[in-house]
C-alpha cells in the first residue's frame, strides 16, 4: 500500500514533483516516504492522527520541527528543508545510514551529549518540559511489591516523594529526544544523527544517558550494557558534555534517580500506541506481555538490578526493595533470561 503523497501545491511550487517514491516502514503515527526531487534525495514524513491518545497530530508536528530545528544547531539531526503545517507534513535531509559497526555505542554517547548541550535557559518554552514520573507511577510500583508479598522499607513512601521532586524538569534546559533508542540515530559521513523527534522536550540530559543502564526503556529492542563499556560510554559522554559546555558532570547520582524513574514507569514496559490505558505494572503478575523480543517481566528485572546495584543514599531503602522485587521476580519465574547485550542492536 502506496498511499497517497501528501505534497500540496505549495510545497511543489518549492521543490517541484516528487519522483521515486518509497514508502517506508514507520510507526502508526507517522508515514514516511524516501523521494527524490530534482535527482536529490529527500525524506517526505507526514504525522498523523492515531496512535496517540493525548496529543494530537498537529501538536506533535509541532514538537518535532521544533526539536528539528534546535537540533540543526549542531547537525545532530536531520535539516528541515520545508514544512506544510496544514497537512502536518515536513520535508527533511536525506541521511544515509552507513550501517552496523561492533563499536556503534561511543558515537551514540557523543552525539547524545552534543544533543543535550545545543540548548539553555534562552530556550525555555521552546518545547514541553520532559514529562516526568508521577506519584500515580509510585502507588503503582509500591502495590505491585505489596501484591506480590515483597516487604516494602519503612523509609520507601518518602524516598520516592523526594525522587519526583529530583526527577521535575524545572530549571532544566537540555534538549532530550524523547525516544533516542537504536534505530532512531543514523551513522554518517559526518557522525551519528539522530531522527524521529515527534518527543523531544527540554529536560535533564541524564534521564537519557540512563537508557544504556536501563536497557534502553522506551525501545522495543531492550539491551543490557554493562561494565567495561558502559563506563567507557558514559566516559565519552562526560567528555563531550565538558567539551560543548565547559562544565564538568558527575553523572553517578543523577543516573540513580533516572534508572529508579524508569523503573517505576509502567508506561516503559509497552509500546507507546499502549500508554495511558491501563497500568501496566499491575499486570506484571497476572501476565508477561511482550514487546519486540523481551518479556514485560524480563524488563522489569534488568531495571530492578539497576537500582538495586546504584540506589544508595538517598535511595537507599528502595534498592533494598528492588533487590527483594527482582529476587521475587526470579523466583516466581525462573525461566526469565537476562537482556541480550548490544551487539543484538537491530540496524
Amino acid at each position: 500500500m502506496s498511499y497517497r503523497m501528501p505534497i500540496g501545491d505549495t510545497l511543489r511550487a518549492e521543490f517541484g514533483v516528487p519522483k521515486k517514491v518509497k514508502l517506508l516502514d514507520s510507526s502508526p503515527r507517522s508515514r514516511v516516504w524516501r523521494v527524490e526531487f530534482g535527482g536529490e534525495r529527500a525524506i517526505v514524513k507526514q504525522i498523523l492522527e492515531a496512535g496517540d491518545r493525548r496529543h494530537g497530530a498537529s501538536e506533535r508536528f509541532a514538537r518535532e520541527v521544533a526539536g528539528l530545528r534546535l537540533a540543526e544547531r549542531g547537525r545532530v539531526g536531520p535539516r528541515v528543508l520545508g514544512t506544510d503545517p496544514d497537512e502536518c507534513v515536513m520535508i527533511l535531509e536525506f541521511l544515509d545510514d552507513l550501517g552496523p559497526t561492533d563499536d556503534w555505542m561511543p558515537g551514540y554517547a557523543d552525539a547524545l551529549a552534543r544533543l543535550h548541550a545545543l540548548t539553555g535557559p534562552a530556550d525555555a518554552g521552546a518545547l514541553p518540559a520532559w514529562a516526568a514520573p508521577t506519584a500515580a507511577d509510585a502507588e503503582s510500583f509500591l502495590k505491585l511489591a505489596a501484591t506480590l508479598d515483597v516487604p516494602i522499607p519503612a523509609g520507601v513512601p518518602d524516598e520516592l516523594a523526594a525522587l519526583l521532586g529530583r526527577l521535575a524538569p524545572a530549571g532544566r534546559y537540555a534538549l532530550v529526544h524523547g525516544d533516542p533508542c537504536p534505530g532512531n540515530e543514523l551513522r554518517t559521513a559526518d557522525g551519528v544523527r539522530f531522527i524521529d523527534f515527534e518527543q523531544a522536550a527540554l529536560g535533564d540530559g541524564l534521564v537519557e544517558l540512563a537508557y544504556l543502564r536501563a536497557g534502553f526503556p522506551t525501545c522495543w529492542c531492550a539491551m543490557s550494557v554493562t561494565g567495561a563499556p558502559l563506563r567507557e560510554v558514559e566516559a565519552v559522554y562526560a567528555a563531550r558534555w565538558r567539551a560543548c559546555t565547559g562544565r564538568d558532570l558527575d553523572p553517578m547520582a543523577g543516573l540513580a534517580d533516572a534508572g529508579a524513574g524508569w523503573l517505576i514507569r509502567g508506561d516503559a514496559l509497552v509500546e507507546r500506541a499502549h500508554r495511558d490505558d491501563v497500568d501496566q505494572l499491575a499486570r506484571v503478575p497476572v501476565e508477561d506481555f511482550r514487546w519486540g523480543y523481551v518479556s514485560a517481566r524480563e524488563r522489569l528485572v534488568h531495571r530492578l538490578g539497576v537500582v538495586a546495584d546504584t540506589a544508595h543514599e538517598p535511595l537507599r531503602e528502595l534498592g533494598v526493595l528492588a533487590g527483594r522485587l527482582r529476587g521475587r521476580l526470579l523466583t516466581a519465574w525462573p525461566g526469565l533470561r537476562p537482556l541480550p547485550g548490544p551487539q543484538t542492536r537491530p540496524w
